[in-house]
C-alpha cells in the first residue's frame, strides 16, 4: 500500500487553517476561554466594531425534553448544573467583540427555565443588554411588535419566540431569538425601523416539500436485498391486514386498508432503490421556497440514502403510516395492536407513548432535532409504500437546506448537523432584516 504523504509538512499553512477551522472546544473551560478571547482580538483588529455575532448557548438544561428527563433523576440538582450558566460565555464574547448586531438563538424552554430561583431568560437578557456597559445594547424581537415602538423596554418574553412554520418553513420549530443592537447603532435608526419578519407566508406541508422526491425503499439491517425487503414488507402486510381496529369508523378502516394495499402493491412493483436521483417539490410549494431548495443541475440528491431497519420495525412503521393515513394523526402506544408492541419495559407506561411518530403529510413536520441521529422512530415517512424513516436529505429539506448543500461525515453526524441547525430559509429572512437595518444606519452617516 502506498504510504500517506506528510500533508502537515507539505502544506503547513493549509494544514493549520484546516485544524483551526475544525477546532472543537468545550465551553466553560479555561483553555477554551483563552482560545476564544484570542480569536475575538484578531477579529476586532481586522474589522473593528463592524461585525455581526450569531450563536446560541448550549440548551440541554433549558429544553423541555431535557428538563423532563432530569426530573426523573433523583441525583440531578439544577442549581449545581454548570450548563445552566454557559450563556455567560456568549455574553462574554458579546462584551469583548462589541459587534454592531448580535443574534442569540435558543430553545423555547429558556423562557420558563429557572436557576437559583431566578428566571434564566431575565438573567440572559440582562447580561446581553449590559455587555460592555450599562444599556450598551438594545434588545428587540423578530415577531410583530403590534404597533409598539422599536426597542420597547417592557417586551413580553413570548415576543421573542419565533414559530418557523409562520415564515414558510415546513416544520413546527419554535425557537427564541433575541436581537441585540449596539446603542450607538440603534440611536442612528428611525423609530419606524423594523426588525420584524414579514408575515403572511403560506404554510408548507411535509409532502409539499418531500412528496415529489424519489420513492425509496428502506433497507434491512441484516441480509438486505430488494427481494428480502419485499418479503419483509409482504409479511408485515399479512400481519397487519386482518387485525381488528376497534377505534376506527367504517370510512377510517377503508382508508387504513387502502394504505396497506398500497404497501402490498409495492412488493409487486419493480425494485426500488435505497438511494435516489434528484427530485422536485410539489406544484403547490411556494416558488421562492422551491427556487431556494431545488438545484436543476443536480442529477442525484446527496445524502439521500435510507437506513436499515429490522423487520419488526418495518411492521410498526407500516402500521403507523397506515394509521396516520386513516385517522389524520400519528398513533400512540395504546393504538398499537399487542402483536406490534416492542420489547421495551416502558412501552405500556405511557412515558414514551409517541415513540413511533409519523410526520403527517398535510402538515408541517414536528421539530427536527439531533435525536434523529439515534433512530428514525420519531420521523417515519408518511407514505406507507416506502415504510421507512426519513433520510438525511429529507430531514435537510424539512429544515430548508438547499439540495446542493452537502453534509460531510458519517450518517449519524449528518443527522446531528441537520437537527442542530437554524433553518437556512428562516436564517436568510433574518439576515435580510438585519441588512436593511444596517443599510439604514449607513445611509444616516
Amino acid at each position: 500500500a502506498q504510504e500517506e504523504p506528510d500533508w502537515k509538512c507539505l502544506y503547513p499553512k493549509e494544514w493549520f487553517e484546516a485544524c483551526d477551522e475544525t477546532l472543537c472546544l468545550e465551553l466553560g473551560t479555561r483553555d477554551t476561554t483563552r482560545v476564544v478571547q484570542h480569536r475575538v482580538r484578531q477579529i476586532r483588529k481586522e474589522y473593528g466594531d463592524n461585525t455581526v455575532l450569531l450563536g446560541g448557548p448550549p440548551c440541554q438544561s433549558y429544553s423541555l425534553v431535557g428538563r423532563a428527563r432530569n426530573a426523573g433523576n433523583e441525583a440531578y440538582d439544577p442549581d449545581t448544573d454548570k450548563r445552566q450558566s454557559l450563556y455567560d460565555d456568549y455574553v462574554n464574547v458579546l462584551r469583548d467583540l462589541q459587534p454592531a448586531v448580535a443574534i442569540m438563538e435558543n430553545v423555547k424552554g429558556m423562557l420558563s427555565a429557572r436557576h437559583l430561583g431566578e428566571s434564566v431568560f431575565d438573567r440572559v437578557t440582562h447580561g446581553l443588554r449590559n455587555a460592555g456597559g450599562k444599556d450598551r445594547y438594545r434588545l428587540d424581537a423578530l415577531v410583530s411588535n403590534q404597533g409598539r415602538s422599536l426597542w420597547e423596554p417592557e417586551r413580553n418574553p413570548k415576543d421573542f419566540l419565533v414559530r418557523a412554520e409562520d415564515y414558510g418553513v415546513p416544520q413546527a420549530r419554535h425557537r427564541v431569538f433575541v436581537v441585540c443592537v449596539r446603542r450607538d447603532v440603534a440611536d442612528q435608526l428611525s423609530q419606524v425601523a423594523q426588525l420584524q419578519l414579514k408575515t403572511g407566508l403560506a404554510t408548507v406541508s411535509v409532502l409539499e416539500m418531500i412528496g415529489d422526491m424519489p420513492k425509496l425503499r428502506s433497507r434491512l439491517s441484516r441480509g438486505d436485498s430488494s427481494s428480502a425487503w419485499k418479503a419483509a414488507l409482504a409479511s408485515a402486510c399479512d400481519l397487519i391486514q386482518p387485525l381488528p381496529m376497534l377505534t376506527m369508523t367504517r370510512d377510517q378502516r377503508l382508508r387504513f386498508d387502502e394504505a396497506i394495499a398500497k404497501a402490498r402493491r409495492t412488493t409487486r412493483e419493480p425494485a426500488r432503490p435505497y438511494r435516489g436521483p434528484a427530485g422536485g417539490t410539489a406544484m403547490s410549494c411556494p416558488k421562492d421556497l422551491h427556487d431556494w431548495i431545488v438545484d436543476d443541475k443536480l442529477t442525484r440528491l446527496p445524502n439521500n440514502e435510507t437506513r436499515g431497519h429490522i423487520p419488526d420495525d418495518l411492521a410498526r412503521y407500516l402500521f403507523a403510516a397506515a394509521f396516520a393515513s386513516a385517522m389524520g394523526r400519528s398513533p400512540k402506544s395504546p393504538d398499537f395492536p399487542p402483536q406490534l408492541a416492542p420489547k421495551h419495559a416502558n412501552w405500556k407506561t405511557g412515558k414514551f407513548g409517541d415513540r413511533f411518530r409519523v410526520q403527517l403529510g398535510d402538515q408541517p413536520c414536528r421539530t427536527v432535532t439531533s435525536h434523529i441521529s439515534k433512530d428514525g422512530h420519531y420521523f417515519i415517512h408518511p407514505d406507507p409504500g416506502q415504510c421507512r424513516s426519513i433520510t438525511v436529505r429529507e430531514a435537510a429539506r424539512l429544515q430548508t437546506f438547499p439540495d446542493n448543500y452537502f453534509f460531510c461525515g458519517g450518517r449519524t453526524q449528518q443527522y446531528v448537523q441537520v437537527g442542530n441547525a437554524v433553518p437556512p430559509y428562516l436564517a436568510r429572512q433574518i439576515a435580510g432584516r438585519v441588512c436593511e437595518l444596517l443599510d439604514e444606519r449607513r445611509a444616516s452617516e
